[in-house]
């Protein structure tokens, strides 16, 4: 998978892309991921991205033909097919079912917004979906390219250790996941629960599954729907 991120602060990636599992999956040969400043693509030589917005209005907005020029030099250097994501509050909410169907994308491009947000135009012919991270709003879609670079770059095949684990994670098959247990199993008057440390594999998964599908109905009853 290729993996490319516009962005007016391209620094901002490496506390994320440089550590832990997305740098391994780097090493491993399993992603490649570039990040490149929207102001490389400017037209002047003040590398100004942003304008005011027609009509009036307080901000910024970021400008079209930057990111057109962008999103251009990008797919020259791409084989085959690549889907352009941007990430802003109006896009559809990012769920593990989407992180799944992202991770199975040859060549992604993810457009971080900024400001009062990007011209209209954009939405219309550069980008082929929205996706926010929730309904809040942030100061730009970095953090929130973070969020989605990590989330589907852990389920690419072979990026994980133990390729099991991601069939027990939270969300998988609409349920949240069971209580987890290290060593000691006592300590002070909190015990790990005796079904745990008994050996007996098929009563513990069945208390892991039913684990699961209450801590799903007590703190997310509309998974179950």
């Amino acid at each position: 998978m290729r993996i490319d991120i516009i962005s007016i602060f391209p620094k901002m990636f490496s506390a994320v892309l440089d550590e832990s599992i997305i740098k391994r999956a780097q090493k491993k040969g399993k992603v490649k991921i570039f990040v490149h400043d929207l102001r490389d693509y400017a037209l002047d030589r003040h590398r100004k991205v942003d304008d005011r917005p027609f009509g009036g209005g307080s901000g910024m907005v970021i400008q079209v033909e930057p990111i057109f020029r962008a999103i251009q030099a990008i797919k020259k250097k791409i084989k085959g097919k690549s889907k352009v994501i941007l990430l802003c509050p109006q896009g559809k909410k990012f769920s593990q079912e989407r992180a799944r169907k992202l991770s199975k994308c040859k060549n992604l491009i993810f457009v971080c917004g900024r400001y009062e947000g990007v011209d209209e135009r954009v939405r219309l012919y550069l980008v082929d979906e929205e996706i926010s991270i929730g309904d809040y709003i942030l100061t730009g879609g970095e953090l929130a390219a973070m969020v989605v670079v990590d989330s589907l770059v852990r389920l690419i095949p072979g990026v994980l250790g133990d390729k099991n684990s991601l069939n027990f994670e939270s969300f998988e098959g609409n349920l949240l996941e069971y209580p987890q247990y290290s060593r000691p199993s006592q300590f002070k008057n909190w015990p790990v629960p005796e079904v745990l440390v008994s050996g007996a594999h098929d009563k513990i998964q069945a208390w892991r599954k039913l684990e699961s599908l209450k801590r799903t109905r007590q703190r997310r009853p509309d998974l179950l729907k």
